[in-house]
């Protein structure tokens, strides 16, 4: 999770391919964890987002009785379909959400719920985190901070997690120049701004 102070919580995915589905009970069966859980009558591997390159499609699953109920701007999905910015995605009897491609030079995403549902734990959007994530006061940011006085990029290579700001910036309390590695845990701040990091059991 990403808390960031004054904005609200956001669930990082950095995998390619991300499950959706109702949460599963901590001794489910290994291979069945939900990536995105969503409190709501849907199936517990509901349908699956994935990145291929610079794009993204979601793929209706499947499971005894046949497939499930996945809609994308009105239209079923009976197999997989290309999700483009602004894609409407409907889940089963109602969850609804929207998914965005703010930063044109970023393939990170972010998928916001439309519906009343929420996710489990709750947060504002789930940011589908491909080589960098920008947040900050610009519209086009992946998540929009609107007090901030700069954007603070985040970005990974591999496993390993980096922060990248103009000026002034601390990390898990050491004063660092522009940039510096992020821990599963890290508390990161700067002038006017300030988020931490939250590893999901």
């Amino acid at each position: 999770m990403l808390w960031i102070d004054a904005v609200g919580g956001y669930r990082l995915c950095l995998a390619d391919e991300v499950l959706l589905g109702q949460p599963q009970e901590p001794d489910s069966r290994a291979g069945m964890r939900v990536d995105i859980p969503i409190l709501a009558d849907l199936g517990s591997r509901h349908a699956l987002i994935r990145r291929d390159g610079e794009n993204y499609l979601i793929e209706a699953l499947s499971n005894a009785r046949g497939v499930r109920e996945v809609r994308v701007d009105g239209r079923p999905v009976r197999a997989v379909h290309w999700l483009a910015d602004g894609s409407r995605i409907e889940l089963g009897e109602g969850v609804r959400l929207v998914f965005r491609r703010p930063h044109p030079l970023s393939a990170t995403a972010r998928l916001e719920l439309a519906s009343h549902h929420r996710t489990e734990p709750p947060c504002g959007a789930v940011l589908l985190w491909a080589e960098t994530c920008v947040l900050g006061p610009q519209a086009r940011s992946h998540v929009v901070c609107p007090d901030w006085l700069q954007a603070v990029v985040l970005s990974r290579q591999g496993k390993e997690l980096f922060c990248h700001t103009s000026g002034r910036l601390e990390i898990d309390g050491v004063c660092l120049r522009e940039q510096g590695p992020l821990e599963p845990n890290s508390r990161v701040s700067g002038e006017g701004f300030a988020f931490s990091l939250e590893p999901l059991g």
